[in-house]
């Protein structure tokens, strides 16, 4: 039987490979993911004992340690269930981030299963862009990022492709897709 944090961490990858790769949100994602051991998936259980700043120093302090990790994804299966609190953890996580030196070398992501675009309505299908299974950090480097951006000619119009995308293919859609990853572990 696999253990409760494996399974989120299955669920999660069922996500990023049927939403993230599938609707291809993320062009970039598929080559990282197939790469053994280059994705890091750290699970944060509410009962933890550790407070958020030092999770976060953790993490970017992980990543600048292990060079061969491309990417991480922290995981809060049992918290940050509302999506105010997870945009305050957000928040925290980039002022750490500026604070301690790591700004210009890492990139936080954010996704959470309410996730709702300022200005959008909650119902908007372009928000199952970032909404995930569970709230998570996605901790990206940034000279990765520069080393897209020498090969694909217009980072920029991802985000809207994606919204575009999700709006054509509807609530339905996209509500059923992300929850199929859950069922599917």
């Amino acid at each position: 039987m696999i253990n409760q944090e494996q399974t989120i961490i299955n669920q999660t990858i069922n996500w990023i490979k049927q939403v993230v790769i599938g609707c291809n949100f993320c062009p970039f994602a598929a080559k990282a993911l197939s790469i053994k051991n280059n994705v890091r998936f750290n699970v944060v259980f509410a009962n933890n004992n550790v407070s958020i700043d030092e999770l976060i120093l953790s993490e970017l302090k992980y990543l600048s340690e292990h060079e061969d990790i491309e990417t991480s994804f922290t995981l809060f299966p049992d918290s940050y269930e509302s999506f105010e609190d997870f945009l305050d953890l957000v928040e925290e996580s980039e002022i750490i981030l500026e604070e301690e030196g790591y700004e210009g070398i890492i990139q936080i992501a954010s996704f959470h299963p309410q996730y709702c675009f300022e200005g959008s309505n909650e119902e908007d299908p372009a928000n199952y862009t970032n909404r995930s299974i569970y709230p998570m950090l996605h901790f990206l480097r940034e000279d990765s990022i520069e080393k897209i951006r020498l090969h694909y000619d217009d980072l920029e119009s991802i985000p809207e492709r994606n919204i575009q995308y999700a709006q054509e293919k509807g609530l339905n859609y996209m509500s059923l897709l992300r929850a199929a990853c859950i069922q599917q572990s």
